[in-house]
């Protein structure tokens, strides 16, 4: 018998073509135009005027600010990441048990997705104030906790990993909500504590959803910037100036349009590293 050949057909493609559209206008062009920039001097509007070529990124990479911004980042995305995730997981294995009001519960649990972020800022503001705020009152305390280089950058990362912890704890719910039930009862029958349930069984039965929301939540933190502009505004001194952040006032303070697109470029590059990095980690670490 002979075999059909199947002969090739345009139509299945041009149904991409609106979604191909979106993209380039406001993913693709924005993209290559940021590289674009990276490598010339730029006006106070932010158009290109000289060629430089890497020369912003030689200045970038020789700044002491550029490292301190990029050591602060780091650490505020560790704060971020792994405060949303304990939330977010506490809170799906306590609602994960059926007792009286859960539904009030889970819903207060998913509440900081539906949040904006400088709604957020403004009354996480108002709680730190060092006379009004009601942490200091409740603690007996008179700390500016927004305006001390101690305290700021955590206070700015708890806020965020909070209001992150909406999102994991709706994934984590429906993955607690997948794992067999008797895999509980067999433990509990051989003897299992509830740490080692936890551990042995909860813990690789979420395994998918945990690097899921640990590779959404890195790009995320990396991405934060309402909070810290209400809150903080890179300061005090540079104790929050977070990579985007810097990036914002090198283009609209400073009109370095350059500098700021070539800040950019370095964070893609950081957060692309990053993640190809968990995919590789993802083989050996999680459980299908």
């Amino acid at each position: 018998m002979k075999s059909k050949v199947k002969k090739f057909s345009v139509e299945p493609y041009t149904y991409l073509i609106p979604s191909i559209l979106i993209f380039s206008i406001f993913l693709f062009y924005p993209f290559f135009k940021t590289i674009y920039l990276s490598l010339y001097k730029t006006d106070k509007m932010g158009l290109p005027k000289k060629f430089v070529g890497l020369e912003n990124y030689i200045n970038l990479l020789t700044s002491k600010s550029f490292y301190n911004s990029l050591a602060v980042t780091l650490i505020f995305v560790a704060i971020v990441v792994v405060g949303s995730m304990v939330i977010g997981l506490a809170g799906a294995v306590l609602c994960n048990k059926a007792f009286p009001g859960i539904r009030i519960f889970s819903t207060a649990y998913a509440l900081p997705m539906a949040i904006a972020s400088s709604s957020a800022a403004m009354i996480f503001k108002i709680m730190l104030h060092p006379s009004v705020g009601i942490l200091n009152k409740i603690l007996g305390l008179n700390i500016n906790w927004v305006a001390d280089p101690k305290y700021a950058l955590v206070c700015v990362a708890l806020l965020t990993a909070w209001l992150n912890s909406g999102i994991n704890f709706l994934y984590f719910s429906a993955g607690l909500s997948n794992i067999d039930e008797t895999i509980y009862e067999r433990a509990s029958v051989d003897g299992a504590s509830e740490f080692q349930k936890f551990t042995r069984l909860t813990l690789p039965g979420l395994s998918p959803i945990i690097f899921y929301t640990l590779v959404v939540d890195i790009i995320q933190a990396f991405q934060s910037f309402g909070q810290v502009k209400i809150l903080t505004q890179g300061g005090p001194g540079e104790s929050t100036n977070l990579i985007v952040y810097s990036i914002y006032r090198d283009a609209f303070f400073n009109f370095r349009f350059g500098s700021a697109a070539a800040q950019s470029v370095v964070l893609f590059i950081i957060i692309m590293a990053l993640t190809l990095i968990m995919f590789k980690v993802e083989k050996k670490g999680v459980k299908y």
